[in-house]
């Protein structure tokens, strides 16, 4: 655990201004040199208020002869304090929102926008036959045509965390960076939410030149696109082939021609971890031909995927009012990146109250943190993933 120096940190604060000062710690939290726990927040509002013991002292009504200088609006300078506290607040939230355990927020890419839902427009391909350019012709133009997506409108998201004078007067540091966390941790969840019911196929938002589809279809349902496939249990090599030859032939809808995908990841629930891990990092595959009694025996080719499991997924699969013994083998493949999207208004923020708000004289609230992001889960093209079912 590191020692903070609060007089050096408050002459650092003097010397280098707030926004150098919040950086260093910033860099310092995310790299590791420094950690939450390691603040106390009593001492960094006596280090870093002037008179910030007496600041302090003065919350418990005893101390200031009946009149708590909080109320009597004698205009402390806590902004030192509250950039500080505000940064080690955030550096603990960005954690939990981080987890480890949202996985398919880390499976797919994060777009920023300003607009709250908007229309992407594709680029409108041409065939390759009308690239050879004969002497004294034009070049063909390849431009953005009437190809489009359309993604759903964004939804803002947010929890407040607030440092109570109990929390600073009896220094309640790790209780308030607990709530901080929690905050965190709701938000993330919510966000992985709302990815893995995309992923699976609970929420469907692909839009498409005006039209709203289904991000999969089987066989039978007779659309331009087939990428899930029943009875497809993930238990060898050949699984993995029987899902890769639906990739071929699934066709751009602009050329005509193949989508142009490779397949990088495959999602799976827990109860196959290990039989994912067996499937794609075994050293060698065999196999018997139909009409055949020899055995070939080959290099494993499929080392080149990552494999994650999500025990999300799998629970909202469940929910979504599939059987759980059924549920426990659905998996997916493809390239999740170019299939789904969180198109983000804004990140993870953390913003702060003033001193001496109501909250402080109804609720004996100090200073509130808020965090909040806004964003939407967007199927941005279904034909870079297929579903498999046990």
């Amino acid at each position: 655990m590191a020692t903070i120096r609060y007089r050096e940190l408050r002459r650092q604060y003097e010397l280098d201004g707030p926004e150098k000062t919040v950086a260093h710690l910033s860099e310092a939290l995310a790299e590791g040199d420094l950690k939450p726990e390691d603040f106390s927040l009593r001492d960094l509002a006596e280090g870093l208020v002037p008179d910030g013991h007496e600041w302090v002292r003065d919350m418990d009504p005893r101390a200031a002869g009946g009149v708590s200088l909080l109320e009597s609006g004698d205009g402390v300078d806590a902004s030192a304090f509250l950039n500080v506290a505000g940064q080690v607040i955030y550096s603990k939230i960005l954690d939990a929102y981080r987890n480890e355990a949202f996985v398919v927020s880390k499976l797919v890419d994060t777009i920023p926008t300003r607009l709250d839902g908007e229309r992407i427009p594709g680029v409108g391909r041409i065939s390759d036959e009308v690239t050879e350019i004969h002497p004294g012709m034009p070049y063909p133009n390849l431009g953005f045509g009437e190809d489009y997506i359309e993604t759903p409108a964004t939804a803002k998201h947010g929890l407040i965390v607030p440092i109570t004078r109990e929390a600073l007067f009896f220094d309640r540091t790790n209780l308030v960076l607990s709530r901080a966390a929690e905050v965190g941790e709701i938000l993330g969840l919510n966000k992985e939410k709302r990815l893995v019911d995309l992923v699976i196929g609970q929420t469907n938002n692909y839009k498409h030149n005006g039209t709203d589809y289904d991000t999969y279809y089987a066989p039978a349902d007779n659309q331009a696109w087939v990428n899930e496939l029943a009875d497809n249990e993930l238990t060898d090599w050949t699984d993995v082939d029987a899902a890769e030859q639906l990739f071929a032939d699934i066709l751009d809808p602009n050329t005509g021609e193949p989508v142009l995908v490779q397949a990088t990841t495959v999602l799976v629930m827990p109860a196959y971890r290990h039989a994912a891990h067996r499937v794609f990092n075994a050293a060698e595959i065999s196999y018997t031909g139909t009409n055949s009694a020899t055995t070939s025996t080959a290099a494993n080719p499929l080392g080149n995927y990552t494999v994650r499991e999500s025990r999300l997924a799998y629970r909202r699969i469940v929910a979504s009012g599939v059987a759980a013994a059924d549920a426990k083998k659905w998996w997916f493949i493809g390239d999740l990146r170019k299939a789904f999207a969180y198109m983000e208004n804004w990140p993870i923020t953390v913003s702060q109250s003033p001193l001496g708000s109501e909250a402080d004289f109804n609720q004996d609230i100090v200073v509130r943190f808020k965090a909040s992001e806004r964003g939407a889960a967007a199927v941005v093209n279904p034909r870079f993933v297929v579903k498999c079912t046990g």
